[in-house]
């Protein structure tokens, strides 16, 4: 067992906390995963899973909404379908590592609508970018006109998706 799943295990099941969140118990945690894979699940469907009454259940999802454990409900679209076939990555080199540069990145790329994710990460970059678009000609369009504009970028490195292996997200529970 590596050191993650001893960890997890010492959360998950002796009830550990970071923090200062609540303890969530086995019912908690089995609603959550159940939302996770179909966020569109019936209260019915869930209450009898879980071995609850839809009042109860009811109950439940709403602390754990107003607890922030779940943070809202979205579709999941097929990318392809909608023409972009291209995942790519970018890591992302500041010309500074300053609090002013991190800030003016930061604040510029939650306004391109292409990002799909942004993480500043430790290590020997600055950000990792998440994009998705129609092909290569798309891309570097969005590389030069989106991406090298953003305040304090010097340089950037690309990596391009050839397959993508697990994409489903959903958080260990």
């Amino acid at each position: 067992m590596d050191i993650f799943a001893l960890w997890l295990y010492e959360i998950r099941d002796k009830g550990r906390v970071s923090g200062n969140y609540p303890v969530l118990d086995r019912t908690d945690r089995r609603l959550l995963a159940m939302l996770q894979n179909d966020g569109r699940a019936a209260g019915v469907e869930l209450a009898e899973a879980v071995g609850l009454s839809p009042t109860a259940t009811g109950e439940r999802l709403k602390r754990l909404t107003r607890e922030g454990y779940i943070t809202g409900y979205r579709a999941t679209l097929d990318p392809v379908k909608l023409g972009l076939h291209l995942l790519v990555f970018v890591e992302v080199y500041l010309d500074k590592t300053t609090p002013d540069a991190f800030e003016r990145f930061a604040n510029a790329v939650k306004r391109a609508p292409e990002v799909l994710e942004c993480h500043m990460v430790a290590g020997g970059f600055d950000y990792l970018v998440k994009t998705r678009v129609a092909d290569m000609n798309a891309y570097r369009r969005f590389l030069g006109e989106v991406l090298l504009a953003l305040p304090a970028v010097r340089e950037t490195r690309t990596y391009a998706v050839m397959e993508e292996v697990k994409t489903d997200g959903a958080l260990p529970l």
